[in-house]
């Protein structure tokens, strides 16, 4: 089937592409009692998704998330869901590709094809869905679901037959398959983007990435050091070979941009280190250890940081698995133009205030990036 996503700006022509990640939930990307964290106010997160709108970035990435982690700081415990945060912003940006967040253990393959069509159409071929099969049982206890921890992606890929089914159009179909009985199924319209919406997938264990491998155009991975890139690529690569497909592979950073190294790194300190939220974070790993059932990938060494390794602090107020970009605008340019050169298409970025730091890295670390050759003005 012939492919069409040419308005969607994940598949543009920016070598390194950069999308905001987790504004929608209070915290953001931190684990910090700090003061100064992101409060996810909508009128802010409309502010700042305009910024990035304006500024070229090109992509924005909620978390679907339902209770907090249970720290002091209860780090999302707010948050908005992300198929309506995806409508209203999609209606209020230009340019950016809005992605949804999906667990597929809550929501059916129809009712989502319904949706991210209707989000392609208000963005006109702006939509991507970003699929997450589940991990934290303590979540879906709110809605009466188990998660089958041994089955969930072949649970998720079936899912996805049927949703990408639907979107390529056809006649009506019915589907016996090993997790749906359905009947009848149709939509109508059909999403702007052919054969259907952008799809992004952020598993890092095998299963995970067979099924990236599968489903995705986007597989959005762990990683706290640049190091470790070659190495996910490669693995990544492994999957993609078996299954004759390629995949653009995507990392978390958290960034910490500042006029000096020193400033930045203070800050970073204050908020990642003594400002830690602990316990929220002892939470994370604990449920996190309750997932492993899919298989634990050899390639993503324990979630320490260049920043664990050369000071034995915890810096338990950054986010498990995310890449701190901490320090002046070259700095962080020149670790995007490594992880470029490891192979990585882009990146999502992070900040403690999201509204109030990413002024200062538009005006400061944008250009720097054009300049590289990583990135395109973006056009008045």
């Amino acid at each position: 089937m012939e492919i069409d996503r040419q308005r969607n700006p994940l598949f543009g022509p920016n070598r390194f592409k950069l999308g905001i990640f987790s504004a929608n939930c209070d915290g953001g990307l931190t684990m910090s009692l700090a003061p100064e964290r992101w409060k996810a106010d909508w009128d802010d997160i409309v502010a700042m998704a305009r910024i990035a709108d304006q500024a070229g970035l090109e992509f924005i990435l909620p978390v679907a998330k339902w209770r907090a982690y249970q720290g002091k700081a209860k780090i999302y415990g707010r948050s908005f869901e992300t198929l309506t945060h995806g409508a209203a912003l999609g209606a209020l940006t230009q340019r950016i590709a809005i992605f949804c967040t999906v667990h597929v253990p809550l929501v059916t393959p129809a009712f989502a094809a319904k949706a991210m069509a209707t989000i392609d159409h208000i963005t006109h071929g702006r939509a991507g869905l970003n699929i997450v099969c589940g991990w934290n049982q303590e979540e879906f206890d709110l809605h009466g679901v188990t998660i089958d921890q041994e089955a969930r992606y072949d649970h998720g890929l079936e899912w996805f037959q049927i949703w990408s089914k639907l979107l390529s159009g056809g006649p009506e179909f019915d589907w016996d398959g090993r997790f749906f009985k359905l009947r009848r199924l149709e939509t109508d319209p059909l999403s702007v983007q052919r054969p259907w919406p952008a799809v992004m997938s952020a598993g890092f264990s095998p299963k995970g990435r067979d099924f990236a491998a599968q489903a995705a155009d986007v597989l959005f991975t762990n990683l706290t050091q640049v190091d470790q890139i070659p190495g996910i690529i490669t693995d990544v690569d492994s999957y993609m070979a078996n299954r004759n497909r390629s995949i653009s592979v995507f990392g978390m950073s958290h960034v910490v941009c500042r006029p000096t190294r020193r400033e930045a790194e203070e800050f970073f300190h204050y908020f990642a280190e003594e400002m830690a939220d602990t316990e929220g974070q002892d939470y994370y790993r604990r449920m996190r250890g309750t997932s492993a059932g899919s298989g634990a990938s050899t390639v993503v060494r324990p979630f320490d940081s260049r920043f664990n390794v050369t000071t034995g602090k915890r810096f338990a107020g950054a986010y498990p698995g995310a890449l701190p970009l901490v320090g002046t605008p070259d700095d962080i340019v020149a670790e995007m133009a490594a992880m470029s050169g490891h192979g990585l298409a882009g990146t999502s970025i992070a900040f403690l205030d999201y509204l109030k730091e990413i002024p200062f890295f538009v005006q400061e670390v944008l250009p720097r990036l054009e300049r590289e050759g990583l990135r395109h003005k973006q056009a008045g």
